[in-house]
């Protein structure tokens, strides 16, 4: 299996994972020209994470969207179902809690984080209203969840550059930097395929989250949702 189909079945996608794990971070860094760093800072900075408190990273991979948290002091738990993801993360920071485990049947606890965190990892779920409702289970009453992912581009003529970009200019490309170039085919295909900025965060307000609200990063090439897991007692204002 070279690269998953875009039912997302989900052997078919941790199997691509562990082909591209040993390239994946610099694939990405090239083929974002760079702004997948500045996109994770803006994670960093919504999750907001504090000391002492505890952090779920979901399809951290080799971690290094785990990092930041760890710098603050937080208790981070990097999980991912790619178990070549996770030994070339482990290889890297060895004091990091791994974690394997599929954002649809968390191997947590209820009420356990104080956040919830996933970047570029919910389009690659089989099921994402699971997903959504998985990760709020595992929030604590009061905590939130910070989903970075692509999105669609909100000015139109830029939408249809970055639209032929995906399907011509990134395959190309991956097959000079990765070790495995279909799946980025497959990566192209599924940022396409996915909901705009309104469709997920209806989805998350369906999940139970409240206080849903989205940011556009790079002209809505990215965009960061936040929902809030409200504590019993109080009503959203």
């Amino acid at each position: 299996m070279t690269r998953a189909s875009l039912n997302k079945q989900p052997h078919e996608v941790a199997s691509m994972f562990d082909d591209v794990a040993e390239r994946y971070d610099l694939t990405n860094d090239v083929l974002s020209l760079g702004q997948d760093r500045r996109w994770r800072r803006e994670v960093a900075k919504a999750v907001d994470a504090r000391p002492a408190q505890k952090v779920l990273d979901l399809a951290a991979g080799t971690a290094t969207s785990s990092l930041p948290f760890t710098r603050t002091g937080a208790y981070v738990v990097p999980c991912d179902f790619s178990l070549g993801m996770l030994r070339v993360g482990k290889k890297k920071h060895t004091w990091l809690p791994f974690t394997a485990g599929d954002a649809t049947r968390l191997p947590f606890k209820d009420d356990t984080f104080d956040a919830v965190t996933i970047s570029f990892g919910l389009r690659n779920v089989q099921d994402t209203d699971a997903a959504l409702r998985e990760m709020y289970r595992v929030t604590r009453p009061g905590g939130r969840v910070v989903i970075c992912e692509f999105s669609h581009p909100t000015w139109a003529p830029f939408r249809t550059v970055y639209t032929e970009y995906l399907m011509r200019a990134l395959p190309p490309v991956a097959r000079a930097v990765s070790s495995n170039p279909d799946a980025y085919v497959y990566l192209a295909e599924s940022i396409r395929a996915w909901p705009d900025q309104p469709g997920l965060a209806e989805r998350l307000r369906k999940a139970g989250w409240s206080k849903v609200a989205w940011r556009d990063l790079t002209g809505g090439v990215v965009a960061l949702h936040r929902g809030f897991k409200e504590v019993p007692g109080l009503t959203e204002r």
